[in-house]
């Protein structure tokens, strides 16, 4: 197990499958990424460096991709989802409304193009 496994197995049902959502697609999108941290948080992370992170708060669901550039390349997606909202270095949401699996990729695709610059 790893740092990501660890943290899936602590939350609740409902929530895990959220999460474990967004991590199973951005293993899709970057197979190559490894379990980790970034800056203290269960992560993936790509050529040594943080990729995304996804963590329950007591509020939302948010996704971290450590870097507001990714934000801003899916901001207009996001405002067009319910029940969502973002910030310039996360996106939340809540489990029951989950983001659209292109809006995700999308943002896992910036962040890991910005990774390879």
């Amino acid at each position: 197990m790893g740092t990501v496994d660890d943290y899936l197995a602590e939350l609740a049902p409902e929530d895990r499958a959220a999460v474990e959502r967004v991590y199973a697609i951005a293993r899709d999108e970057v197979p190559g990424a490894e379990q980790g941290t970034g800056y203290g948080m269960p992560a993936l992370v790509y050529r040594g460096k943080p990729l995304l992170s996804v963590k329950r708060t007591q509020k939302h669901i948010g996704i971290y991709p450590f870097s507001p550039e990714a934000v801003s390349a899916v901001a207009d997606a996001v405002a067009g989802v319910p029940e969502t909202g973002l910030d310039k270095g996360t996106v939340r949401f809540q489990p029951g409304h989950p983001l659209p699996d292109d809006l995700v990729r999308a943002l896992v695709v910036a962040r890991k193009e910005q990774i390879e610059r």
